[in-house]
């Protein structure tokens, strides 16, 4: 093992860290971590992606029910149309998507880089999301009742962006799951790691199905991940969730740069 895949699998347990100490943010990391340390394909990383968060996220969301933090019936609201919409992008959209992407005379830009521009762009929501640090204020209708309309339609569109970059959305669904079912942020998270961990598996079977994997690769890099996400579980009770959040956004608009000024140089 050189220091490089060593620097990777060092990787895989701050994926877990990540999670467990915020609730989500684990894809953000994965794929950048698949495609520039070990070298894997855009459309690959994506994949090994929704395998590593997906699982990584069960194990933590298996925490938080016991806990009972988990809402199901919000859960059952947001993920049904949410898991329609990953599996169908995963299974039928990504595949459909023609490769160059784009193509002006002899300019082109290939499905794989597109898809990592695409994803370093979300990145920069993610951060700018995370920089602000400022909790939405609870945001039930005046009458009280949960809008479950809008959270399916919402559940469509999260589904839409982890089937299409292989990211979970934590950072779209908290927010979400406050303004639209009033849940106290810490509800919110917990309740966000379980549809994540689901919405993750339910793409990842998408994709199985016409993709060889390497799991002598991934497996112990799932392993590791799980190892970090109880580390972060445990420091959790240490670490202001404020600053965590401010912190690893300033982390995460760093690798965003980094991936939109090496696809554009390259």
């Amino acid at each position: 093992m050189n220091v490089q895949e060593l620097a990777g699998y060092t990787s895989a347990i701050i994926v877990g860290l990540v999670i467990g100490l915020a609730g989500g943010g684990g894809s953000i990391l994965t794929v950048p971590i698949f495609v520039y340390i070990f070298g894997i394909p855009t459309l690959l990383a994506t994949t090994y992606s929704l395998f590593v968060v997906g699982t990584t996220s069960l194990v933590g969301s298996v925490n938080h029910i016991l806990k009972k933090r988990v809402d199901l019936r919000v859960t059952g609201t947001f993920a049904i149309p949410s898991f329609a919409s990953v599996y169908l992008s995963r299974r039928y959209l990504v595949p459909a998507l023609p490769d160059p992407l784009v193509q002006f005379g002899t300019v082109s830009l290939a499905k794989s880089d597109a898809m990592l521009l695409f994803f370093a762009f979300v990145m920069l929501f993610a951060a700018r999301a995370m920089i602000r640090a400022k909790q939405p204020d609870v945001g039930m209708a005046n009458d009280g009742r949960i809008r479950f309309g809008s959270l399916a339609l919402d559940g469509l569109a999260v589904g839409l962006l982890t089937g299409l970059i292989g990211a979970g959305g934590g950072f779209l669904i908290v927010p979400m799951l406050v303004l639209l079912a009033g849940l106290p942020i810490h509800r919110a998270v917990a309740t966000s790691v379980l549809i994540i961990a689901v919405n993750s598996f339910v793409g990842f079977l998408g994709d199985v199905q016409h993709v060889s994997m390497r799991w002598g690769f991934l497996l112990p890099f799932t392993g590791l991940s799980i190892l970090g996400i109880f580390l972060g579980m445990y420091l959790s009770r240490f670490v202001a969730p404020e600053k965590l959040r401010k912190g690893f956004g300033w982390f995460v608009l760093t690798v965003a740069v980094y991936m939109i000024v090496r696809e554009v140089i390259k």
